[in-house]
């Protein structure tokens, strides 16, 4: 099974937390966990809580989309 959100879905977690309107930490937490389950982004509450610009949720969503990992090619010495 799937459990993968889509990106509407997506912007409406990150505009509950933006507009603040959850009803404790709990919740807070809560959304904020499913957030960085499905956007691997590590800044992704940066983002949310302390951009370095203004963004609104669809800039928050598509720039966490958009990371990508860096990749190692390391081989080990044979």
């Amino acid at each position: 099974m799937d459990d993968s959100l889509n990106r509407d879905q997506l912007i409406a977690l990150v505009r509950q937390l933006l507009q603040a309107d959850v009803h404790d930490e709990d919740e807070r937490g809560q959304i904020l966990d499913t957030l960085q389950e499905q956007l691997l982004d590590p800044q992704l509450s940066d983002y949310i809580f302390w951009p370095d610009r203004e963004m609104t949720a669809e800039n928050i969503v598509d720039r966490a989309r958009a990371y990508m990992p860096i990749s190692l090619n390391w081989l080990p010495e044979q």
